[in-house]
């Protein structure tokens, strides 16, 4: 029997605790007072925080930034990292999405995968550990974020008051270990003033996702409209042309999905935007939407703005056209760059700079967070990779993504390590109707009990 068994005891407790939590809408807002993400998230905080007092662990609120259970003594400390804020839940809910609900063995509820399930699961991996009386070589820590969902700043704030780990996991990924996560840059273009025929383009909300929808006002002559229509008719994409006074409106059709994976997904801003390149001239169009259509294009990995590069780690940058918005001859453009874990981003960045001012455009950064690099062979790849094989009878595959999780945070200390497994059931995460089947979520208890068992006690 590996230790990881010993969490099976626990289901009826972590089920019960899932759905308390569960419960609270804890979707991060504006600050209220010395709440940095308001009420909900603060609530969550205080009750997995009194759910671990009852089971006698130490416990601690770091400014509502984040808390921590924790176990053992020493100058050493390993941490599980969870974070109890959600996406907001958003429709089409065929479940009550605050209410923890199970059907046919699957749990449905927002966070009861992301990553509250997991939170839950680690709080009484760490019970298991007390209760058996296991005496490790370090401290051992199970924390809580308030503000994952929203760029991970709660991390900056715990590891400013709280020491940074010799060990650490994030049940926030797939099985089995993440070993290097891409760097992840976020710029925009803009433009201040610019004649152009393009009344208005709107697409996207969120630059880490491909956008499914793109629209655009054109002012132009009924030939021009007639042009269009032609060239749409055999242009790849999905596109609806209407008249308008002095024009036409275009509304393109795209497929959706996350800014890690952009070849996924159809760009409907992207294919716009070479549409109009198709028929107009750069003079026409304006700086920002001919820049669009000549350094960004249609391909998802940077070539046409000379930043394609690859790393054997993690594999290629991607690069994600995400948003557009342009009014009377305003307007920005904003992208999301996944790229490559052993690579840094100042040549990129220097770059797009110059192709943008080359344009009479302005550039700006708006987020550069570093990659994460672990060697293959280093020990806490070890311990957790002989934790998954203890449990699962299987190799435990090493990966690299585009994603981020707070192991970008561990300096260097930590990687992401479950809780799903590839080809289960989809739990969709920040979608409506996010599921977890509860054979899983204990399959994973007994892999996270086993892998914390092994970080505590190593040598």
């Amino acid at each position: 029997m590996v230790f990881g068994e010993k969490i099976l005891a626990y289901q009826d407790d972590i089920l019960r605790d899932l759905a308390k939590v569960v419960a609270i809408p804890s979707v991060c807002g504006e600050a209220e007072g010395n709440l940095p993400y308001g009420k909900e998230p603060a609530r969550a905080l205080d009750t997995v925080l009194a759910m671990a007092e009852s089971y006698g662990l130490k416990t601690k609120n770091v400014d509502y930034y984040a808390g921590h259970a924790e176990l053992g003594e020493g100058e050493e400390v390993v941490v599980v990292m969870n974070h109890m804020d959600v996406v907001p839940a958003g429709e089409n809910w065929n479940t009550p999405p605050f209410e923890m609900v199970e059907k046919d063995g699957v749990l449905y509820g927002r966070g009861v995968d992301d990553n509250k399930g997991p939170a839950i699961v680690s709080l009484h991996c760490l019970r298991a550990l007390k209760d058996a009386g296991v005496v490790g070589k370090r401290r051992i820590r199970v924390v809580f974020g308030s503000g994952e969902e929203v760029g991970m700043d709660d991390m900056n704030h715990y590891f400013a008051e709280e020491p940074y780990p010799t060990y650490g996991i994030t049940p926030d990924g797939s099985y089995g270990v993440c070993h290097c996560e891409k760097g992840i840059l976020h710029f925009k273009i803009q433009a201040d003033q610019e004649d152009s025929i393009v009344r208005s383009f709107v697409s996207g909300t969120v630059v880490n996702a491909v956008p499914y929808k793109a629209e655009a006002e054109i002012a132009c002559t009924a030939e021009q409209a007639q042009a269009l229509r032609k060239a749409a008719e055999t242009a790849e994409g999905k596109f609806e042309i209407t008249d308008t006074e002095g024009g036409v409106k275009i509304l393109s059709l795209g497929t959706a999905c996350h800014a890690s994976t952009p070849s996924g997904g159809f760009n409907a801003a992207a294919y716009l935007v070479a549409l109009l390149k198709s028929v107009f001239s750069n003079q026409e169009l304006g700086a920002l939407i001919s820049f669009a259509a000549e350094k960004i294009g249609t391909t998802y990995d940077g070539s046409a703005a000379g930043v394609a590069c690859s790393d054997e780690a993690s594999g290629p940058l991607t690069f994600n056209f995400g948003i557009m918005q342009m009014q009377n001859g305003r307007g920005r453009l904003e992208v999301d760059i996944r790229y490559p874990a052993t690579l840094s981003s100042d040549p990129i960045v220097k770059t797009l700079r110059k192709a943008a001012e080359a344009y009479g455009l302005r550039y700006e950064t708006d987020m550069d967070e570093k990659p994460l690099y672990l060697p293959k062979d280093s020990k806490l790849i070890s311990i957790l990779s002989e934790a998954y094989e203890a449990c699962m009878h299987e190799p435990c595959e090493v990966y690299s993504m585009g994603g981020g999780t707070y192991a970008r945070s561990m300096n260097s200390k930590g990687v992401a390590f479950g809780a799903g497994f590839p080809g289960d059931l989809p739990s969709h995460a920040h979608d409506a109707n996010e599921c977890v089947r509860i054979e899983s979520l204990m399959k994973h208890a007994q892999i996270c009990l086993e892998a914390m068992y092994r970080l505590f006690t190593t040598d």
